[in-house]
């Protein structure tokens, strides 16, 4: 009877782990939700400013000098467009996402803006 159980639970385990390899994503499929890739555009700096003014200041202060979060202000001393584009976009710590708040244009134009400030 023992031998009759320990068989079932080791087909089931079976079953379940075909099941797993062809249903979860490879590793091309996670490499690419991972990074998010920016939209080419080109850089307005009044829209990037008004899109930070309506929602970044409240965290990053008036001048990006920090407040609640970090310091902006030479942000792209450290950070390229494109890794700023992914912590907007997905978020990161503190940092909340903001791919449902705007368009992935605004945030790639906000990401080029301050990846210029040096």
């Amino acid at each position: 009877m023992q031998k009759w159980i320990m068989s079932g639970l080791l087909g089931v385990a079976f079953i379940m782990a075909i099941v797993l390899i062809f249903t979860l994503p490879g590793k091309e499929e996670v490499a690419k939700e991972a990074k998010p890739t920016m939209p080419e555009i080109t850089l307005s700096a009044d829209q990037a400013q008004a899109t930070i003014k309506a929602n970044c200041i409240s965290c990053h202060g008036d001048q990006l000098q920090g407040n609640v979060g970090p310091n902006l202000q030479k942000i792209g001393t450290t950070l390229s467009a494109d890794q700023l584009y992914g912590i907007i976009k997905k978020g990161r710590g503190q940092m909340p996402t903001f791919q449902d708040k705007l368009k992935d244009e605004e945030i790639a134009n906000v990401a080029l803006w301050l990846a210029e400030q040096k």
